[in-house]
């Protein structure tokens, strides 16, 4: 195995380490989204920021041993160093990028979550502000106050 000072995969233990602890946050900050706990989610959302924090410093450590070993310091340099790289590495690797695509899949469902959130949020406030946006709504008079009956123009 190469020396440490020219090993790209040294780190990848604590990285996939990093990124379990990552997968973990999101999966419980899912689990917050679907029972709408807010203050849950400010205490994730300051851990997620600590694990993305880590996990930056271990990916730039990475890409300068990268360097240093001659390789690209990208996910391409990476590629060309495992060719040459043991077994182990190999797989270490695979198991970060398998980590990635699941992370990215759960915070894709989260930001739906949280759109959701933000749209019925949004609708609660237009009603509250006296401008609902769909038509099934009646005012004191009994006529409806949706928006399709009134045109406004904005000149200028």
């Amino acid at each position: 195995m190469q020396n440490s000072g020219k090993n790209p995969a040294v780190n990848l233990g604590e990285e996939i380490k990093e990124g379990n602890a990552l997968l973990q946050l999101l999966k419980e900050e899912q689990a917050v989204l679907i029972n709408a706990d807010v203050e849950a989610l400010a205490r994730l959302a300051e851990e997620k920021n600590k694990v993305v924090v880590r996990m930056t410093e271990l990916a730039q450590r990475r890409h300068r041993t990268l360097t240093a070993a001659g390789m690209e310091a990208s996910e391409a340099g990476m590629k060309t160093w495992l060719k040459t790289a043991p077994p182990a590495a190999v797989q270490a690797w695979d198991a970060l990028l398998e980590l990635a695509k699941e992370a990215k899949e759960l915070n894709r469902v989260n930001g739906l979550l949280i759109g959701k959130h933000m749209a019925r949020t949004q609708t609660a406030l237009n009603v509250l502000h006296g401008s609902p946006q769909s038509g099934n709504m009646y005012g004191p008079n009994g006529q409806s106050t949706g928006q399709a009956a009134s045109r406004k123009l904005v000149v200028g």
